[in-house]
């Protein structure tokens, strides 16, 4: 159970995460936020970007082993880090159409997936 609790708020921290770093990219095409400065989309940023902590420290904190969790610190980063290459190519898709997603992404992406792997196995 605490690792579905683990993995379920990585993966909305995440998508906080990636809204706040690439989201802003689309703001261009809103109409309130043509008239905004750099300052003011770093600002908002932020703020999607504090809601991103407020999913990923809980999910850390009881997700980790020695705090009762089931995970090592290293498979906390490389679950995390997976899930965030996972929700970037989804957001990617459907937010900016006009990327394309070429076979060399997906062979790296496949290599993010057998890190996973590596990290878990037992040896």
């Amino acid at each position: 159970m605490k690792a579905l609790f683990t993995v379920g708020m990585l993966c909305i921290s995440n998508i906080f995460m990636t809204l706040a770093w690439y989201g802003h990219l689309k703001f261009k095409e809103m109409e309130w936020s043509k008239g905004l400065g750099l300052v003011a989309i770093i600002f908002i940023s932020w703020g999607i970007a504090l809601a991103e902590y407020a999913f990923q420290v809980p999910a850390n904190k009881y997700g980790f082993r020695e705090n009762g969790g089931p995970f090592s610190l290293l498979q906390l980063k490389v679950i995390q880090e997976a899930l965030s290459i996972s929700i970037f190519l989804i957001f990617t898709v459907f937010f900016f159409k006009t990327e394309k997603i070429a076979w060399n992404h997906i062979v790296g992406f496949c290599f993010i997936i057998m890190a996973v792997f590596f990290i878990f196995k037992k040896w």
